[in-house]
């Protein structure tokens, strides 16, 4: 969330700055709301105050003695009058934060302003896309594909988007985690395994409530959602809790399957591993000192980049737009691979940079070492990476004319073979 004082000193400038997004929100109600619940609390505390003047000066007073009976008669009309003060904070409580809560991150002055995903900006290239297997078919037409990701029998025991993957196809999807794994510890990451349900203030508190309930599974008898990323639980981690300077910044990975309703994507290309409700990903987490956060995001960045280099794939990356950028995120780049069969580029990872918006839901601070006060850290994420698009491209770009897979050179000693073949 952003902070009360931006809200309160500098409205035009909020205002400006979350109507380049796409988020409905009414920032003039909330702050109308926001001074009729100050002047609640100031009476409240006012008349708080009052009544602990008149209790003190009470038991300093003869028991029974006119000026005590006095007290006692005032105090009895102060209850009411702060009970009273109480009720109107309540009333408002609730209207005051679903209208704070549904306030979005202000977009980073280096964001590209925009209004749709065509406004994205591509920053970066690396290889070429006709550097690929002149065989290379959609995934979904390789003559064994439902041979070794079976979707047909994930439907019948769940639904559709819940694929099985079969055998050695099952192997690879295990080897690329232990690669994304054994990539993310290199680069100062430490693993995490972590749950893949959480409570609704973890939700609220990474931004996913109240902006994505369509998206997330919800089990309404514990009050629990399946999660979308591990960004939600790793970051839910060091959730009220202070750090101190010197221990900044933290790195975090953890790797954990993916639920996501995908509501509203009807008539995207969903065929085969393009758009699944459960898959794997691996998650990198970032808590660092405000003043290093936006060249972290660029660290955060390369070291998504570096895995798709390994593995070869012909990418791009895009600087978000200010339309397309999202909720909680101040910046925001998309790594996304070239789909050599499928002829078209395929997302497979996102680094943000949410500065202090996370962090305040949360409450994650450090101390300081200049002035010993808490400030709220900056958070950032990036997929490091998602297995489904990834695996499409690989399976694509490296088509051989026999229907076998070459195995990127780097996958070889997780995998043990250099092709995979059904």
């Amino acid at each position: 969330m952003l902070s009360l004082e931006s809200l309160r000193k500098n409205p035009d400038g909020i205002k400006s700055g979350v109507g380049k997004k796409k988020f409905r929100c009414d920032v003039g109600k909330f702050l109308e709301v926001d001074a009729q619940r100050r002047r609640h609390v100031s009476e409240f505390e006012v008349l708080r105050a009052e009544q602990k003047s008149k209790n003190d000066k009470m038991a300093a007073l003869e028991k029974g003695s006119t000026e005590f009976l006095n007290i006692i008669a005032d105090l009895k009309n102060l209850s009411s009058r702060v009970k009273d003060a109480e009720a109107k904070i309540r009333k408002i409580d609730g209207e005051w934060q679903e209208l704070y809560l549904s306030i979005p991150n202000i977009p980073h002055e280096s964001v590209p302003v925009g209004k749709t995903e065509k406004d994205n900006v591509t920053v970066a290239t690396w290889r070429s896309i006709e550097d690929i297997s002149p065989h290379a078919m959609p995934h979904y037409e390789i003559p064994w594909f439902s041979n070794a990701i079976d979707f047909q029998r994930g439907v019948k025991v769940t639904g559709a988007g819940f694929p099985f993957y079969i055998g050695d196809m099952a192997r690879f999807v295990r080897a690329l985690l232990s690669f994304f794994l054994d990539e993310a510890k290199n680069n100062g990451y430490t693993e995490f395994m972590c749950p893949i349900l959480v409570n609704p203030d973890s939700a609220t508190a990474t931004g996913q409530l109240p902006d994505k309930e369509g998206m997330m599974y919800h089990d309404a008898g514990d009050n629990l959602y399946c999660i979308p990323t591990a960004e939600v639980p790793v970051t839910n981690f060091f959730r009220d809790e202070i750090f101190e300077e010197e221990e900044l910044p933290i790195f975090r990975c953890g790797y954990t399957p993916c639920f996501r309703r995908e509501a509203g994507s009807w008539g995207k290309d969903v065929r085969g591993l393009n758009r699944l409700h459960q898959f794997d990903k691996v998650e990198l987490v970032k808590w660092v000192h405000p003043d290093s956060s936006f060249q972290e995001l660029e660290n955060l960045r390369a070291d998504a980049e570096r895995i798709l280099q390994k593995l070869e794939i012909p990418y791009r990356v895009l600087s978000i737009c200010t339309g397309d950028i999202g909720f909680a995120h101040s910046k925001q780049y998309d790594l996304e691979v070239w789909s050599g069969g499928q002829k078209r580029w395929l997302e497979v990872s996102s680094c943000s940079n949410f500065t202090d918006f996370q962090a305040r839901r949360a409450r994650i601070k450090f101390r300081s070492r200049a002035d010993g006060k808490v400030h709220h850290v900056h958070t950032l994420n990036g997929s490091g990476l998602a297995i489904p698009r990834v695996l499409a491209a690989i399976l694509e770009n490296n088509l051989q004319s026999n229907f076998s897979v070459k195995v990127p050179a780097i996958l070889v000693q997780y995998f043990g073979k250099e092709y995979l073949k059904f």
